[in-house]
């Protein structure tokens, strides 16, 4: 079992930066993948960026240019570095851990952006 435990969300104002971590505990084998989704009110969840275990990374265009995906692998955690924040970026995050077929899901931190 995989357990994932969130943290960094917030207020904050337009602009400003935020950094999301996550950390992996319990049955981890090397050669997973991360990712970092969202989900806005009455909104599907959606891919916001993702990282492989040979640290090849992909982003939503809406993210481009400003968040950073990275990854700590000695610590199983992942991390979102999150620039020029706008108030289109609020929502409930969520980390996801993808393992021989399974995925992993973190609780969820709110970030929530104002103008």
């Amino acid at each position: 079992q995989v357990q994932l435990v969130e943290s960094g969300g917030g207020l904050v104002q337009a602009g400003g930066s935020l950094r999301l971590s996550c950390a992996a505990s319990g049955s981890i084998y090397s050669g997973y993948a991360w990712g970092w989704y969202r989900q806005a009110p009455g909104k599907q969840r959606e891919l916001v960026a993702s990282i492989m275990w040979g640290e090849g990374t992909n982003y939503a265009d809406s993210v481009k240019g400003r968040f950073t995906i990275s990854r700590d692998n000695a610590k199983n955690t992942v991390y979102l570095q999150m620039n020029s924040l706008k108030p289109e970026d609020t929502a409930v995050y969520y980390c996801k851990l993808r393992q021989h077929g399974a995925d992993y899901w973190g609780q969820g931190t709110q970030v929530t952006v104002s103008s």
